[in-house]
């Protein structure tokens, strides 16, 4: 009995051992190919999806207020009046309201200069929130779904954003 178990136990390790070796074994030069192109071509789509989907900014319509900036997701995008060139001056329970935009790398829309984006970094929190000229950009947290404008005007002080779009200064 303990023979048996003695030759099972060598067999079943051989063949772990056999499988986790990494020698490749010889496989068909088609079959091999067609997975490194297919392994390819998902990760380039994947790479593209990510390209076009997080990194995009995208412009919509609305009929009431016009064309207005949105991230990758259709989220509109505004800024603040009370806000200085490079400064945010929302805070607290406003920040809680209007969350900080913040994307490292992103193409823009037609209409719009890449250069006009930029990057800050919060002195109240310490993190990053992009720009549009100068002014720090933020979602509205009763924005529930794409498309949404509701902070549109809040307060007299709350605006969406498009290529028209001029601060005070």
């Amino acid at each position: 009995m303990k023979t048996k178990n003695y030759f099972w136990t060598i067999l079943l390790a051989g063949i772990l051992f056999a499988g986790c070796s990494s020698q490749e074994k010889p496989e068909s030069t088609g079959t091999k190919e067609q997975a490194q192109e297919t392994t390819t071509a998902v990760n380039n789509e994947s790479e593209k999806d990510l390209a076009e989907s997080d990194t995009k900014l995208q412009l919509m319509e609305n009929k009431k207020i016009g064309k207005y900036l949105t991230d990758a997701k259709g989220m509109a995008l505004y800024f603040f009046a009370k806000d200085q060139p490079n400064t945010s001056n929302c805070s607290g329970d406003c920040l809680e309201n209007w969350p900080a935009f913040y994307s490292e790398d992103f193409a823009v829309p037609e209409g719009f200069n890449k250069e006009d984006f930029g990057t800050i970094t919060r002195a109240d929190t310490g993190e990053k929130q992009t720009t549009y000229k100068g002014y720090p950009l933020y979602y509205f947290v009763k924005d529930g779904a794409s498309g949404d404008v509701k902070g549109q005007g809040v307060k007299d002080v709350w605006f969406i954003v498009n290529s028209e779009t001029s601060f005070a200064q």
